[in-house]
């Protein structure tokens, strides 16, 4: 094979995948309307949560933007404490631990629910908030306590283990401001 014939094949290769490769990401994570009309289905996929767990979509969205910034296989850093075997198993974009996830599974009858699919991990942050408003009577539209709930698990809420991290209550606070950004953009973009 000559050189030429072998520049034009990589060359072919390279276009062809570029052409392919679709943004996982949204380009704008800091609009709803902008998420929802670059990234179809996604307003299908919360709107079907609401309909099914209670939680308004800018309160899911507000809550996976925190997690993962909408990053289909977000993990948090790997470093010399994950080698020693106290990393995280938080992955996708509703960063569900695995032990959190398997439950979510087994408990929702969504075996097959994948962390890196955009409707399971709605779906999982609707299941996980509607069973925080039965076990902790969190008002599923309270976004502070329904992430904070999240991040600490239900037992740690119950414990008020966030009021030992201030940084926690910070961004469970940016959450909830999120959540009420999201609803004025959701209203603006006609998708209510």
């Amino acid at each position: 094979m000559s050189k030429i014939s072998v520049l034009v094949l990589c060359f072919a290769t390279y276009v062809l995948t570029a052409c392919s490769t679709i943004p996982t990401t949204p380009r704008n994570t800091e609009n709803l309307c902008a998420i929802f009309k670059q990234k179809h289905g996604w307003y299908n996929a919360s709107n079907a949560t609401y309909k099914k767990w209670g939680v308004p979509v800018p309160v899911q969205m507000a809550i996976m933007h925190q997690e993962s910034h909408f990053v289909a296989d977000a993990a948090p850093p790997s470093g010399f404490f994950s080698w020693l075997g106290f990393g995280s198993s938080a992955y996708g974009y509703p960063q569900a631990k695995d032990e959190t996830w398997d439950d979510y599974q087994r408990k929702s009858g969504n075996g097959s629910a994948q962390r890196d699919k955009f409707a399971d991990a709605c779906d999982f942050i609707g299941w996980y908030s509607q069973t925080s408003y039965k076990k902790l009577g969190i008002a599923k539209t309270d976004t502070r306590n329904l992430y904070l709930a999240y991040h600490e698990g239900h037992g740690g809420f119950q414990k008020q283990t966030y009021n030992q991290k201030p940084w926690l209550l910070q961004i469970s606070n940016n959450v909830a401001n999120r959540a009420q950004q999201f609803q004025q953009q959701l209203g603006a973009c006609g998708l209510r």
